[in-house]
């Protein structure tokens, strides 16, 4: 059986430096999705999103590894794009502001016929809350400038600081959102070992 390890093989956008900030290149890449708002720590809503989205994803894994495919891979790590409609509540000291897109990304092969059968699956299985706002959609963000943080979330501030800085010093402005892909298992690492990828699109 052919085993795939999409993170190896993206590894430019999946691994980047966490000492520089780098430029990369990201191309349209289909994603399980679920919009939501509030603050992350505490909403029940954002709970309840990954609660829907990871069953899926694990549906269209075993999919596909027990179909015609003879394939197998590993599901890819929770990503998150997160703004403010005013940008100025977009701080830690008005997280219940905040707007949030959770999402993980589905291999080519992933049809719509696919994503529909595996919620099927988990409807009759759990029916999670959120699953009837799950959508499958292809996002494409060009140009982002992107660095691995190592730390607790708590923590991003200089790191994020030190993307837009390069932006500016690259003499491009920010667009779309603030993109993050959580690479750790926070239930089990330890929040100093945590990895996570902090990219912002620009122009």
């Amino acid at each position: 059986m052919k085993k795939i390890d999409f993170k190896k093989d993206l590894k430019h956008l999946f691994k980047p430096s966490a000492k520089t900030v780098e430029s990369v290149t990201v191309p349209a890449m289909n994603f399980l999705m679920i919009d939501g708002k509030g603050d992350p720590n505490t909403s029940q809503e954002f709970k309840d999103a990954i609660d829907a989205l990871y069953p899926v994803a694990y549906a269209l894994k075993f999919m596909v590894k027990k179909g015609e495919m003879e394939m197998d891979y590993g599901v890819l790590p929770l990503e998150g794009l997160w703004w403010a409609d005013d940008m100025s509540a977009f701080s830690v000291d008005r997280k219940e502001e905040w707007k949030w897109t959770l999402m993980i990304m589905q291999p080519e092969f992933i049809s719509p016929t696919m994503v529909e059968e595996a919620i099927e699956q988990v409807r009759e299985k759990k029916n999670p809350v959120s699953l009837s706002r799950l959508r499958f959609e292809s996002f494409e963000e060009g140009e982002a400038a992107q660095i691995m943080h190592i730390g607790p979330f708590s923590e991003e501030g200089p790191t994020i600081e030190k993307v837009h800085t390069f932006i500016e010093e690259s003499g491009k402005e920010r667009r779309g959102k603030h993109h993050e892909i959580y690479l750790s298992d926070i239930r089990r690492a330890d929040p100093a070992k945590w990895k996570t990828v902090i990219r912002q699109p620009f122009s």
